[in-house]
């Protein structure tokens, strides 16, 4: 099956007001598969934002390309962008807030709801359906949010430090949902995160930018051994857990140097 998603000799700058350019990427090349989490890891400034702001086609790439593979029946592949806001709307109930993102592409229907209704139950969100956002709890917030990207049923969705301001049980979680959807619903995940321990505990590939202009100074396989199915839990646990977490962070002190060197 062809890839989700493939970024090939992606390079990027912006333009100062004062004619000056700004390289952010170097040709970047990387690949996601069918239900594969790739997480994505870099310094504050490495240009993480702007990748995803170039795959989700709000910025053009200066050079290379960005190819949205197909849907394994043929039909067109869907991008989903969630943010580490929940941006949900106060006066909206939960259910209505669930299903805007089809709103906002065609009229809503019975069969939409009943479907986000299942799909809230299956979060445990079902008994706030019809409650309003301020009751909820911020876990709660950030399910419902994954819920409506999740609605519009996308091939890959794009997880922008989603859970960076949950506390740490709830963070696991949903660190877990993200897992199980990959494997019940097929769908692809890249995430944006400065936490290693989530990157190595969620992905089954790690890639890391530094520099600047940045560009990719580590691609991991994570590969882990689990008793039984891999979660967010048993993942830290795993004996390999360790040396990723050395490879990653010296790949992001690497970086660190070459890019005070510039």
């Amino acid at each position: 099956m062809e890839n989700r998603l493939e970024v090939t000799n992606l390079s990027h700058a912006f333009i100062t007001p004062g004619n000056e350019e700004i390289r952010i990427f170097r040709n970047l090349c990387f690949h996601v598969g069918p239900a594969e989490i790739v997480a994505v890891v870099g310094r504050s400034g490495s240009g993480k934002s702007t990748l995803f702001n170039l795959i989700s086609g709000l910025l053009k790439p200066t050079a290379g390309t960005i190819t949205l593979g197909k849907r394994a029946n043929g039909e067109a592949g869907s991008l989903a962008y969630m943010l580490q806001k929940d941006l949900l709307l106060p006066w909206r109930t939960i259910l209505d807030n669930a299903v805007l993102g089809i709103e906002l592409h065609r009229p809503v229907t019975e069969a939409d709801r009943t479907r986000a209704r299942a799909m809230l139950a299956r979060y445990g969100l079902e008994s706030v359906a019809n409650a309003y956002p301020h009751s909820l709890s911020g876990g709660m917030k950030q399910r419902v949010a994954l819920t409506r990207t999740l609605l519009t049923n996308p091939t890959v969705v794009l997880l922008d430090e989603p859970f960076s301001a949950l506390d740490y049980e709830t963070r696991l979680m949903l660190e877990n949902d993200v897992i199980t959807l990959t494997r019940t619903e097929g769908t692809s995940v890249i995430l944006v995160t400065h936490d290693i321990d989530e990157a190595i505990a969620m992905s089954n590939r790690i890639v890391v930018l530094g520099g600047r202009p940045a560009k990719i100074s580590l691609q991991e396989d994570i590969v882990l051994t689990v008793p039984g199915e891999r979660d967010a839990i048993t993942a830290r646990g795993a004996p390999e857990f360790h040396q990723y977490h050395t490879r990653v962070w010296d790949a992001l002190r690497a970086s660190d140097v070459t890019h005070a060197s510039i």
